[in-house]
């Protein structure tokens, strides 16, 4: 999996997806040439790599046996963790055409990882149980609409969605969408407490714990749900019921295409797209596995891109939440992880890690052009995530 050997970085995820769903093992040799994998040989594999065009090398029992040697070894900064199961994986995205592409969903699709698509039904009605790992399409969950009002309220696809949310809410017995909305974010901040894989981007991430904050607080304006919002609603917020965020302002107006001080993209200036990069923290592959396999790549120095939620502010990110890629210059986090309860979370900050500059209605990005591309990596990094053998951490 390191730059110089493999041609094709995103299928090769789907490969190691597709031997640990015939119930083989499958081992990750963290920081071994870009995070490479060691499966067993078998012409039906070898078959496979060769018809998804993904790179590989045969090598004997005992070279085997030697390259885990020399990653066992103390100095080494590597470690090779089992993985021992395809992971049941769901995808919260609403049913039909958006005006907007999800990157998840694309790279799911080109690795050939099979998901399944829910929405609030299914989570109200306790699917998620069903599922390893959980990925949240670019959602609102502050009943705000995205707030795409200022810009966009006079579109038949803004005002489609808007009704159809509506509809939705009534159907699931609650007055307002934000109530909805509230009520999801509660079962999904339930299902990783209760041991799941939470993985989010661009305005899934900072919605998701504004709503959590939010809880029996009205923050939405008259056009959002027909009434005024609370009084001073900013001193109602309880960070203590958030994942990774505290101390944030919320954007009051609804003529802002902005939720709140987390959000970094119009802080960070106008920073030019040929030195907008960030880059990948290094963690202790034998003392920190999981931000280590997290971090995967081959490289250390992603290519930045642009979302509604862009880069977190790393002043309002709680302690407890580990920043595993950043930009330093900017002083903002991209890509951060935690646990909450016996479960975890992702955030990944940017709509697609391909395209600088996403805009409602752009083409979706083809990923046969990329097929190496460092930023969808980190995406798969955390698909894969749950199929590791649970060891405990060393303190």
């Amino acid at each position: 999996m390191d730059a110089d050997y493999q041609k094709n970085h995103l299928k090769a995820y789907g490969i190691t997806y597709w031997v640990l769903a015939k119930q083989q093992k499958v081992q990750w040799l963290l920081n071994y040439r870009g995070g490479s994998f060691l499966m067993p040989d078998g012409e039906s594999i070898r078959k496979e790599c060769q018809i998804r065009g993904v790179s590989f090398e045969i090598v004997s029992d005992s070279q085997a046996n030697a390259i885990l040697d020399e990653i066992s070894s103390p100095s080494k900064n590597q470690d090779a963790v089992i993985l021992e199961k395809a992971p049941k994986i769901a995808v919260y995205s609403p049913q039909g055409n958006q005006p907007w592409d999800d990157a998840v969903t694309m790279v799911l699709t080109y690795a050939e990882i099979p998901y399944v698509t829910i929405y609030d039904e299914e989570v109200l009605n306790d699917k998620l149980a069903l599922y390893d790992w959980l990925h949240l399409h670019h959602e609102d969950f502050t009943g705000q609409y995205g707030k795409f009002y200022g810009a966009y309220r006079a579109t038949p696809w803004y005002i489609d969605g808007k009704a159809a949310s509506e509809k939705l809410a009534k159907k699931l017995g609650y007055d307002k969408v934000s109530q909805e909305k509230g009520a999801v974010a509660l079962k999904i901040r339930n299902y990783v407490i209760g041991g799941g894989f939470m993985f989010a981007m661009c305005s899934a991430t900072d919605s998701f714990d504004i709503a959590l904050a939010a809880d029996g607080v009205d923050i939405c304006e008259p056009m959002f749900d027909g009434d005024a919002s609370d009084p001073n609603y900013q001193a109602g917020l309880s960070f203590s019921k958030t994942f990774a965020f505290t101390d944030f302002v919320l954007e009051r107006s609804p003529m802002k295409y902005e939720f709140s001080s987390i959000d970094m993209t119009k802080k960070r200036g106008n920073v030019p797209k040929e030195s907008d990069y960030f880059s990948l923290m290094d963690f202790s592959a034998k003392w920190d596995a999981v931000p280590t396999m997290l971090c995967q790549n081959h490289t250390s120095l992603v290519k930045g891109f642009m979302g509604q939620t862009t880069a977190f502010n790393k002043s309002q990110i709680k302690p407890t939440v580990l920043v595993l890629g950043e930009n330093k210059l900017n002083g903002e986090a991209r890509y951060i992880h935690g646990i909450n309860g016996k479960g975890f979370f992702t955030f990944y900050g940017g709509h697609d890690p391909e395209d600088y500059q996403h805009r409602v209605g752009d083409p979706k990005t083809e990923l046969e052009l990329h097929p190496t591309s460092p930023g969808y990596r980190l995406i798969l990094n955390n698909v894969l995530f749950p199929a590791a053998r649970k060891k405990k951490q060393k303190t």
